[in-house]
């Protein structure tokens, strides 16, 4: 296939549409099912280079969700715990494979924002993982492979119109990526900068031990941010993103974002949250919006009379902000990565009040000193990469 002609691009009226090669070659994936939009194309292009890297880097395979040319969730496939099953909707007695984990802690990374995602997997797709996907709402998928079994689970989605790609795993494009906007072609090198331990090696504070476990969450962070629309954050911890800010003009603001969301996955572990006396028939969606709402500044408007009848057997007791303050103060060991200097030391303050143990960034700021000074008093060890990450 040398083309894929488009139903219209980013927008209906955006037409014609199709992606090619300009080159006149094949194009290097294949539509198995289902017709996929302009930009559940970027979303898949972009996820599937995410989770290659992964899986180069981690050596195990890796998953992403992705949404708006942005991931909302990656991991690579570690065990899953109890609490792990629990926020992450996945059934006690399910199979799972380190693919099918990688994915269902993707996915549970961020759920709201996960909602309707473009899923990529670093292996072939396997049954299990099939069916973790089957029951989410997902517009598609991209893998290098498909079990028979799995894909004829992924091809009954949407009534059949679920967006099948397989990648060719093997494909290396061209070392320069051009682009339009307004009629002007812009030129550039592709991002070949590889990220690995050795990158991690620059700590620049009085705390200077890594631990190994934290140096994957750090690669995790800085791989994730590779791919993902800057200025942007995200915190790691044990193999799985847990808050992406992504598209914030300021950084702090983008360290908020990502540490607000951050905050929502470890809250949502609280066991009064796991055990929300949800009605039978509520959808995973809405039981997600919910919580969502239980654990924010909207929690009054979701208790009042006439609104939690409809979600809940009975009305849940009161979400506190000291609750919330006493459980969050027990997250700890989250890794930070940033894909460019911190410019204050506002935003170790932030990312301390998440967990934030390890961080790492590319320095450079003329304000080093004073971020430095910052991890230092919190007890923060923060490396240096000397490398910025920016994605447009």
């Amino acid at each position: 296939m040398k083309e894929l002609e488009l139903k219209y691009g980013c927008n209906p009226n955006q037409k014609p549409s199709r992606i090619y090669m300009a080159d006149g070659s094949e194009l290097p994936m294949e539509v198995l099912n289902g017709r996929p939009g302009y930009i559940n194309l970027l979303d898949a292009l972009n996820g599937w280079q995410l989770v290659k890297e992964l899986k180069a880097a981690a050596g195990v395979p890796a998953a992403t969700s992705f949404k708006h040319v942005s991931p909302a969730g990656a991991a690579i496939g570690l065990p899953l715990s109890e609490i792990d099953r629990k926020i992450c909707r996945v059934p006690e007695d399910a199979e799972m494979t380190p693919l099918s984990s990688a994915y269902a802690r993707a996915r549970g990374a961020d759920r709201m924002s996960s909602f309707g995602d473009f899923i990529s997997l670093s292996d072939i797709c396997d049954k299990a993982t099939a069916l973790q996907i089957q029951h989410e709402v997902s517009d598609g998928i991209i893998a290098p492979g498909y079990e028979p079994e799995a894909l004829e689970i992924l091809k009954s989605k949407k009534k059949g119109n679920y967006a099948v790609l397989q990648i060719d795993p093997e494909y290396v494009p061209e070392p320069v990526e051009r682009k339009q906007v307004f009629g002007v072609t812009f030129e550039q090198g592709r991002n070949e900068f590889r990220i690995d331990r050795e990158l991690l090696k620059n700590v620049v504070t009085e705390k200077k031990e890594i631990p190994e476990a934290a140096k994957t969450d750090l690669m995790i962070s800085l791989i994730t941010l590779k791919y993902t629309q800057s200025n942007s954050v995200c915190y790691v911890k044990n193999g799985q993103t847990i808050g992406v800010g992504a598209g914030q003009q300021s950084r702090i603001h983008c360290t908020r974002l990502a540490g607000d969301k951050a905050d929502r996955w470890y809250l949502r572990q609280v066991p009064q949250v796991l055990e929300l006396p949800f009605k039978e028939g509520v959808g995973k969606p809405e039981r997600d919006n919910a919580i969502d709402l239980y654990l924010g500044e909207e929690q009054e408007e979701l208790l009042k009379d006439g609104i939690w009848q409809g979600f809940f057997e009975r009305k849940p007791d009161a979400f506190t902000a000291e609750e919330r303050r006493k459980w969050l103060d027990g997250n700890t060991g989250v890794s930070l990565g940033s894909d460019a200097f911190f410019p204050f030391g506002d935003n170790i303050e932030r990312a301390a009040r998440s967990g934030v143990e390890y961080v790492a960034e590319p320095g450079g700021s003329v304000r080093d000193d004073l971020v430095i000074a910052s991890c230092d008093r919190l007890g923060i060890a923060m490396c240096f990469t000397g490398m910025r990450l920016f994605h447009h």
